[in-house]
């Protein structure tokens, strides 16, 4: 094939992919991020139950039930994904409430029911039957029956083991403080899960800890609350003797309470399955005999009632009674049964989707929650197309003021680039966030580092004498290793980080990987199959067209770089020097991202100031928090603030935005809340992938070129991370995953260009043997 057919062919090529490009970015829709869109972002940590250990199979299914239950949410596009071998990963688009949505994506929803009055224990671990309406009152068999937490896990640890073969755990760890008399964390499944959670939780050591086990057979149950929406502080301890668990009954719904002397209340009914009934109806038989034998003629019917007990994730969610006058041999369960208890229609209709998608096979703690309003998302959407446009836009002044016709080339060969690239992101899909921008931009200027490389050896070799054509095929020939080399690293880079990292380091190497492959078809095909179907026209046959006039002399042509390398290396070390006390005194101030805590941040209505803020958080019991106020770019106005402090609660998190609201008025309020495991996870995934990083580029350049030119790469990208890191702790500036991503952008860009410094250094190195 003759070159005039070649360059036909590739720019035919280039045409039809642009335009299948343009009908795809005409049709298809771009998935943004949480932090481009709004929504909510939840990362769960799987743990094992007494019915299930954490296997692939147990979170595959877990997965799934996680999708029947966002299906049921009604959310649009999405994204539940295993993260890691026991991390599950969900983003929420457009949902503005992180709480109720985990209530309903991530609780367990493990359902039993108790025959009560023989199951719930008094102070001697023997049973203490009681009206469980009256959660103070007293019981027979000794003691009360609901108490604090403190005293109801205290209770539960005296109590025996008791070998029960249906029990639901095989015993829980609390760690309690007895001087304060409250229960620090727990229950966990095993002594391993108790240290983790409180290390999640920064529970600081104290003589007055003790760690509790309640053994198998025994559990520790919450009251019911006086509504749906308040949790009762009184406690049950119980044998753990199930009757009957969720899998016993099927078509869970949400109806309302119209039967005879119905209070038109929300309820869950539901119906029984075959051996769900023939269970129950042994079960309700043997609590109205119990009625009918604890009845005293004369007094009031419902002195001799009994219970049974519905028990969702260690709560009580109802405690009916049995009437043995209506129902003297049970209940048969044929029109199956009703759950009623304060419910409100979203809680009833919650219920119902959790009972309908059934439990998970393991447990889940939430070790991540995020939530971004669709305002801050379109802010940061549309700061992240400027600083693109505008990057972009830079490259083009530059490209066309310094190589004219080349330049005209380049900034088209960027502007295909840019369609492929945006069609690429739409069709496979890549999900766009905010460190994905930032790789989208390297990737811009791997491409134009391309065309430059290229466009100087072009320009150099018709500076030697060589034609116009003579000089493009020449300037291509001997350009093209270079950026091989250099696309090579570069993509293995982003091909480590992306298999190595997590949280928005994964984003920006998945972009950065695609944008290094399309820059290089775009960058080197496209440009040189049109330079060379225009090689014999007018429009380039003048040296001077291509920028390649002969050189102008200028102070930088003749000053002795090498000469004055000392005064170079001499201000690189100060600036080192500089850093590194800062670090060493300041330290690097690390974000939540890595070590963990809540930030907040919300824009208020009324004129707010720190110490303003500061002193309705102190109200809220939060103690030394971070505030900062928040710059125009980041907010609509000057009143929006952000909040950094430990990791909070959900309660903790609800009082602070009621007290911020009831005091400035909330107009915003986003919160990224990340404990220590995720926090850790992040950090050790971003340092592992980094270190890999660098081990792969030494390998790549000891065999590429020589080993030793590995070493002064090395050198170089670790003075570009101290000085950057330094100048962050001279300045206090927050390191985030955000940061890391800027980071390896810097990296990026050095990485490329030492790759390009070393391949002319090798091809020179024959001419001067002495030198090498």
């Amino acid at each position: 094939m003759t070159d005039r057919r070649r360059n036909l062919f590739i720019l035919l090529l280039i045409a039809g992919l642009l335009a299948a490009s343009l009908v795809v970015i005409a049709t298809k829709q771009t998935r943004l991020g949480l932090d481009l869109k709004g929504g909510v972002s939840l990362i769960y940590q799987a743990k094992p139950t007494k019915q299930s250990q954490v296997t692939g199979d147990a979170i595959e299914r877990t997965l799934d039930i996680m999708r029947e239950r966002v299906d049921q949410l009604g959310v649009a596009e999405p994204e539940i994904q295993r993260s890691g071998p026991d991390q599950i990963d969900v983003s929420l688009p457009d949902v503005q409430n992180a709480d109720e949505a985990a209530q309903q994506v991530g609780t367990t929803a493990q359902m039993y029911f108790y025959d009560w009055e023989p199951n719930v224990l008094g102070a001697n671990c023997k049973p203490a039957p009681q009206d469980p309406n009256v959660t103070g009152g007293a019981a027979a068999g000794g003691g009360t029956g609901a108490v604090s937490y403190f005293d109801a896990v205290q209770r539960a640890s005296k109590c025996p083991e008791r070998n029960i073969p249906n029990a639901t755990t095989n015993g829980l760890f609390y760690l309690v403080d007895t001087k304060a008399k409250r229960v620090l964390a727990g229950p966990a499944e095993t002594r391993k899960d108790l240290d983790q959670e409180v290390q999640n939780k920064r529970i600081k050591t104290a003589a007055t800890q003790q760690v509790l086990e309640v053994k198998q057979g025994n559990i520790v149950v919450r009251a019911e609350g006086p509504d749906e929406k308040t949790k009762s502080n009184r406690y049950y301890v119980m044998l753990d003797r199930p009757a009957l668990s969720g899998t016993d009954i099927k078509n869970p719904e949400q109806q309302f309470d119209q039967g005879t002397g119905g209070s038109g209340q929300p309820i869950v009914t539901f119906d029984f399955t075959d051996r769900g009934r023939r269970i129950w109806q042994q079960t309700t038989r043997g609590i109205a005999q119990r009625g009918q034998d604890n009845f005293i003629p004369g007094q009031d019917p419902q002195s001799a009632y009994q219970h049974f007990a519905i028990v969702l994730d260690n709560e009580l969610i109802s405690t009916p009674f049995i009437d043995f006058q209506q129902n003297p041999d049970g209940i048969d369960g044929r029109n199956g049964s009703q759950i009623q208890g304060g419910f409100t229609i979203d809680s009833a209709q919650r219920l119902s989707n959790l009972l309908k998608t059934g439990a998970l096979p393991i447990k889940l703690d939430l070790i991540s929650a995020s939530q971004v309003s669709a305002t801050l998302g379109r802010q940061a959407l549309n700061q992240g197309l400027v600083a693109g446009i505008a990057g972009l836009t830079i490259v083009a002044l530059f490209m066309l003021t310094f190589y004219r016709v080349l330049g005209i080339i380049a900034v088209g060969a960027l502007a295909v680039y840019a369609i492929y690239l945006y069609a690429l992101i739409k069709v496979i899909p890549i999900v766009l966030t905010l460190p994905g921008i930032a790789g989208l931009i390297l990737t811009i200027g791997v491409a134009a580092d391309a065309n430059i490389v290229i466009f100087e050896r072009v320009k150099e070799e018709i500076r030697a004498g060589r034609s116009v054509a003579a000089g493009i095929a020449a300037g291509y020939r001997k350009g093209l290793s270079a950026i091989i080399d250099a696309n090579v690293v570069t993509f293995m880079v982003a091909f480590i980080l992306f298999v190595l990292a997590t949280a928005g380091v994964k984003g920006f190497a998945f972009v950065l990987g695609i944008g290094t492959i399309v820059s290089f078809l775009t960058a080197v095909l496209l440009t040189q199959a049109v330079l060379g179907a225009m090689s014999r026209t007018r429009m380039i046959m003048h040296p001077t067209a291509l920028g390649a006039s002969p050189r102008s002399h200028h102070w930088w042509q003749s000053f002795d770089f090498m000469g004055a390398s000392k005064w170079f290396f001499s201000a690189s070390g100060v600036i080192l020097l500089i850093g590194a006390l800062a670090i060493g005194q300041k330290g690097l101030n690390f974000g939540i991202d890595f070590e963990s805590g809540t930030r907040i941040k919300t824009e208020l209505v009324r004129p707010a100031d720190e110490q303003g803020v500061r002193s309705v958080l102190a109200g809220t019991g939060l103690a030394n928090p971070e505030i900062q106020r928040l710059s125009g770019q980041e907010v609509r106005g000057n009143n929006g603030f952000q909040i950094s402090t430990e990791t909070l609660t959900e309660q903790q998190r609800a009082r602070v935005q009621q007290q911020l609201d009831r005091r400035y008025g909330v107009r915003t309020f986003n919160f990224d809340t990340i404990g220590p495991v995720f926090g850790q996870t992040v950090a050790r995934s971003a340092l592992i992938a980094i270190i890999a990083s660098l081990i792969v580029i030494t390998a790549y350049i000891a065999l590429r070129f020589e080993w030793k030119y590995a070493v002064p790469v090395l050198i170089a990208l670790m003075h570009d991370v101290l000085i950057t890191s330094g100048v962050y702790a001279l300045l206090g500036r927050e390191v985030t995953t955000s940061t890391v991503a800027a980071l390896l952008t810097l990296l990026g860009y050095s990485l490329y260009d030492t790759i390009i410094v070393f391949d002319r250094i090798r091809e020179n190195v024959p001419r001067m043997p002495r030198a090498a």
